[in-house]
């Protein structure tokens, strides 16, 4: 069986502020729907409640539009900020679209990570991790429990005891189509992160951030295989994902100028993501190496490191470089940015499906298979 790098495709998105919400948000739409056209395996959609840039506000609703127009990909939050959820409502949301998208939904969570959101729903000075894991358990009681439930936890609790009326149906929460829940899926930053491994540990897979410099990325693998062995998982690394701002164009000049210029897309990106985590003290993330000063990581650095730019035939080539450099990692995920120029954007994407990606798998085809054979599939 030859399981090779799969392609998927992310929004959080980033849009100029001038652009106008509505356009933005059929643009993203078609993106999407573009990606399930081209045989993307699987998109994930962001979710901001206080951004102006990164404006879907809720992951599950902007799926909700996708389920009636794509056809095979796989569509997930990427992610559910649980902390500023109860519960109970989460619980509900995720349930009615696991069943609406009949098995094709992946659910992205985490603790919400723009600044914004954290100081808007009260979550600054807790421990938003903490809370994540409480959200997440206490909607696995709500799922699989029995009413009227008894939520007791740190940040909430709840029951249905004065209410529940069985024989009408009141009082009982949805359950999903999966059991115990869909496929689980966590966004990873921090170096040599712990917090892989205990997500590994739970069953949930990593997703390595698209903005963080590759000699970061290559500490997450390492968890992610410490978490399969502490479960007595076979320790292939393909469960792992990787996200990727890429851009590919036929001429490489022109996939150069549009991707590593500071006043393109490319660089609008970014520079708001810069901007963002340097307030939050994460700026090192972009560093060329661990030790790198802050004052000389730079935008200029960030688009020549950290973007894979260039046409079909150099593109497949940096991208078996980075899992060489990084890992065997098992998904690819194509960071969708703003069609700055709608028909370069499109035809990136097509290339990516089309030109880049066979490529590449042709040339993983050995060590896959070595892969395969040491992990008896």
């Amino acid at each position: 069986m030859g399981i090779w790098m799969k392609l998927s495709y992310f929004i959080q998105p980033v849009h100029p502020l001038n652009r106008n919400y509505r356009e933005i948000l059929n643009e993203d739409i078609d993106s999407v729907i573009l990606a399930d056209r081209l045989g993307y395996e699987e998109a994930f959609i962001g979710e901001h409640f206080t951004d102006l840039a990164e404006p879907i506000t809720s992951s599950l609703m902007f799926l909700a539009r996708l389920a009636p127009v794509t056809n095979q990909i796989k569509l997930g939050s990427g992610v559910t900020n649980l902390p500023v959820y109860h519960p109970a409502m989460i619980a509900g949301h995720v349930a009615m679209m696991d069943n609406l998208l009949d098995g094709r939904f992946i659910w992205g969570i985490g603790p919400g990570g723009l600044p914004s959101d954290i100081e808007m729903f009260g979550n600054r000075e807790l421990d938003r991790n903490k809370k994540m894991v409480e959200v997440f358990d206490q909607v696995m009681s709500l799922w699989w429990g029995e009413p009227p439930y008894n939520l007791k936890g740190e940040f909430f609790e709840a029951t249905t005891r004065e209410t529940l009326t069985p024989e009408i149906g009141q009082g009982i929460v949805p359950k999903p189509l999966s059991n115990p829940h869909p496929p689980v899926v966590v966004t990873a930053l921090a170096p040599h992160s712990k917090g892989i491994t205990l997500a590994t540990e739970r069953g949930w897979h990593p997703i390595s951030c698209q903005y963080v410099q590759d000699h970061w990325i290559a500490t997450h693998l390492p968890k992610y295989l410490e978490g399969l062995k502490n479960i007595g998982k076979p320790q292939d690394p393909r469960g792992w994902r990787v996200a990727k701002c890429i851009f590919v164009a036929e001429d490489e000049k022109v996939a150069d100028k549009y991707a590593k210029s500071v006043d393109g897309p490319y660089g609008f990106y970014f520079s708001n993501l810069m901007k963002k985590l340097s307030g939050g003290g994460k700026i090192g993330l972009f560093s060329a190496y661990p030790d790198q000063d802050e004052k000389e990581i730079t935008l200029e650095q960030s688009l020549k490191m950290q973007v894979i730019a260039g046409n079909p035939n150099s593109v497949a080539e940096q991208i078996i470089a980075l899992r060489e450099k990084i890992g065997d990692f098992g998904t690819l995920i194509y960071t969708g940015l703003d069609w700055c120029n709608k028909e370069l954007g499109i035809r990136s994407m097509e290339l990516m499906a089309e030109k880049v990606m066979p490529q590449v798998n042709n040339s993983l085809k050995s060590s896959d298979r070595d892969l395969n054979l040491k992990f008896n599939l």
